[in-house]
């Protein structure tokens, strides 16, 4: 079964920015190409029981084996060691992004505490979107109670598009929360 976001997107939104930003053919317009999750281990690197921990909650919140990061260098002012863990990495496609799209959307965005919307400054030159989640236990997969220390989570949505412009339009298609111009 096709995921619902994939549905609307080629059945609605896609026709949609096709005429938005008269383009010739369907296919110029922008597409979420992947979805990129990362959680940082940072002093907690070498311990192997918040790494497993983490490992799950990543893999209960992706539906996906998360890979770990090393270190590609030794700088003796952040205390790292070439070699050891640096975080954790998952990169969703098809489907699955389609999946964790609609419940981070849906489901995760909104039990942020006090959410006023996302920054519409997370783009960069390519269009791409990267943001930031101060606590990875807003995804009801993951247990409150089991969770021994809340962890950061950064999102990239990797889009193929020729502007931040048509980037945006995309997301604000999808219903991301954005801030509002003229809002703080």
């Amino acid at each position: 079964m096709t995921p619902r976001l994939k549905d609307l997107y080629y059945k609605e939104i896609q026709p949609a920015l096709k005429t938005q930003f008269g383009l010739k053919n369907l296919y110029m317009g922008p597409k979420i190409k992947k979805v990129v999750l990362n959680i940082g281990l940072g002093v907690d690197g070498n311990d192997s029981k918040t790494l497993k921990s983490l490992d799950d909650d990543l893999a209960k919140i992706t539906g996906q084996k998360p890979m770990v990061t090393k270190f590609k260098k030794s700088v003796a002012n952040f205390k790292t060691r070439k070699g050891t863990n640096a975080g954790l990495k998952v990169t969703l496609r098809k489907d699955k992004m389609y999946e964790f799209i609609d419940r981070l959307v849906n489901i995760a965005l909104p039990r942020i505490k006090d959410f006023r919307g996302l920054s519409r400054n997370g783009f960069d030159k390519f269009g791409n979107y990267t943001f930031g989640i101060k606590e990875h236990i807003i995804f009801p997969e993951v247990s409150f109670d089991r969770a021994d220390k809340v962890r950061g989570l950064d999102i990239t949505i990797v889009i193929s598009s020729k502007s931040k412009d048509q980037s945006l339009a995309l997301l604000e298609k999808f219903n991301f929360p954005f801030i509002k111009k003229g809002e703080n």
